[in-house]
């Protein structure tokens, strides 16, 4: 017998997780186009300033969990305060879907976090605009 507890909250975990490189992805994007700035000399003390601002505050994004019926929400928050959906991701199977809408899931898993080979793979290819979760 499956124990669902612990299947949920691995899922939880690895959806944590998730969150966290999709964070990263950003971050790492964010300072990466400010040092193509400095390169090509355009504005260097604004780029500067940026880079020193996201190194020392943080990138001005959020990503979070919302727990629906069956799903984990991924949501984003940026740095206007806008919130939208990210991801879905089944509690129960670790199935990983691109949002068709704020209340429901497109067809077809894209990744699932429960397979070890897979959710390796969805935590490099994530980014944070979300082209990993097109179909493959």
């Amino acid at each position: 017998m499956i124990n669902t507890t612990l299947t949920n909250e691995k899922v939880a975990d690895y959806t944590v997780m998730l969150c966290d490189a999709l964070y990263m992805n950003f971050k790492d994007a964010q300072i990466a186009a400010h040092k193509r700035s400095i390169a090509d000399e355009i504005n260097m003390d604004y780029h500067q300033s940026k880079i020193d601002e996201i190194m020392d505050h943080g990138a001005p994004i959020e990503f979070f969990i919302r727990t629906a019926r069956k799903y984990f929400k991924v949501m984003m928050k940026d740095s206007g305060g806008g919130i939208s959906i990210h991801a879905f991701v089944d509690k129960n199977t670790g199935d990983v879907y691109k949002p068709a809408s704020v209340k429901a899931p497109a067809k077809g898993v894209r990744y699932n976090l429960l397979n070890d080979e897979n959710r390796e793979e969805l935590y490099a290819t994530a980014d944070w605009a979300g082209g990993y979760l097109y179909a493959r």
